[in-house]
């Protein structure tokens, strides 16, 4: 991309005044970087009153955390504004807005967020949004049934899979969820202490053979259109709205993909409860969490079979009974895909600030074994767990 150059914040408030389409866009003064992640760099732009009005996000073509030896591809800010827009066309309460892209310059100007929090965040601190699980269920149900078989021509549906391939920010995913924790590679990161623990990974045969059937699942499956990394630091929440954003994995894969990495950071919080609460506070935060879960799934499914019965569109798909056997299927998967969530945020590059900012050494360290000895669990006996209560019951069972 021959025009691409890194943004600067004085870069950014000029982009905002042009694109973000502000009545008066002179009013826009002043950036600030904000981004906390690996991938991109994040520009809130202030108006003159020190209010916040529009976000300018520029993808960086290398890992930030890692630097220019691990080269990314600037497309990945295509394929995200592309996979929010299509998204928000089906959730629009649900999904950031976008309001401008420029594929030569990997940059995109979105909806200000500052009414919001990161709901990471928000469970770390015990902040409870009431709301928040069922809008997660609606927003992957509406999200992922209207760019699925069920909804799209199949003409179409092959088509959209073709605009949003993805290859190597699928290969990160293939790396970080399938490969690097079941094997001693660089990228993975964890306490010596777990050294056994993680070693029992690499040398359980049941456990990779069913990490193998899930990547497998995740290489094949083209089901809809997935927002590919969505974890609790990627949704923004308030009192009575939820909103996704950074969607730069997004691409056509299985469902339950998806809907088993959500359902794998509240697990993952359920895990680090105990070591930012007291004893009585985890309990009944961890009991919230567990609610949280059977919220999600529950309204997902709930919502997908309604807009299947009203709007599914491919005759053999709409057959009775077709799609809560799909649903099955996909639940299934979830489970499979949650438990290497648990795994890979635990031993792999990218862990969460639920375990990781546990002050306790010890504590965090059994939180991390927790989180470990669950996701296995999880992977192997994920096709005899058959319903979001079972899986409570499972949870309760391996804490």
């Amino acid at each position: 991309m021959s025009q691409y150059r890194t943004f600067t914040a004085q870069d950014a408030v000029e982009y905002a005044r042009q694109f973000g389409g502000l009545d008066d866009p002179s009013s826009l003064v002043e950036a600030q970087e904000i981004g906390d992640g690996n991938l991109n760099l994040v520009f809130k732009i202030f108006d003159s009153a020190g209010v916040s009005r529009i976000v300018v996000k520029q993808a960086l073509p290398y890992v930030r955390c890692v630097g220019e030896s691990w080269p990314l591809t600037l497309d990945r800010a295509r394929l995200e504004a592309q996979t929010l827009v299509e998204h928000y066309r089906h959730s629009p309460q649900h999904t950031v807005k976008i309001h401008h892209f420029d594929p030569e310059l990997a940059v995109m100007v979105m909806e200000d967020l500052s009414s919001h929090r990161i709901w990471r965040g928000e469970l770390i601190k015990n902040n409870y949004y009431p709301l928040a699980a069922r809008q997660l269920g609606e927003y992957l149900a509406h999200a992922l049934f209207y760019t699925s078989d069920f909804y799209l021509h199949p003409h179409e549906k092959k088509a959209q899979v073709a605009k949003f391939i993805n290859p190597e920010m699928c290969e990160i995913t293939e790396d970080l969820f399938f490969n690097d924790p079941y094997q001693i590679h660089e990228r993975n990161s964890y306490p010596a202490e777990l050294e056994n623990d993680v070693a029992a990974l690499r040398d359980d045969a049941q456990l990779k053979i069913a990490v193998a059937s899930l990547k497998h699942r995740f290489f094949s499956h083209a089901e809809a259109l997935l927002h590919g990394d969505i974890h609790s630091g990627s949704i923004f929440v308030a009192h009575g709205s939820l909103k996704a954003i950074d969607a730069e994995f997004g691409y056509f894969g299985p469902i339950g993909f998806d809907v088993g990495t959500a359902i794998g950071n509240l697990l993952l919080n359920f895990c680090g409860l105990p070591g930012h609460l007291g004893i009585r506070d985890a309990a009944a935060a961890r009991e919230q969490r567990l609610t949280d879960i059977q919220e999600l799934w529950n309204t997902f499914a709930e919502r997908f079979l309604a807009l299947a019965h009203e709007k599914t569109r491919d005759a053999a798909l709409g057959a009775p009974g077709y799609a809560s056997a799909f649903l099955k299927k996909v639940w299934h998967d979830a489970i499979g895909f949650c438990g290497t969530e648990l795994i890979r945020r635990s031993v792999g590059l990218s862990h969460v600030a639920d375990i990781d900012t546990i002050q306790d050494e010890a504590m965090r360290h059994e939180c991390l074994r927790h989180a470990i000895t669950l996701g296995k669990a999880l992977i192997v006996i994920a096709d005899r767990i058959d319903s979001a209560e079972d899986l409570v019951a499972r949870v309760r069972q391996y804490s």
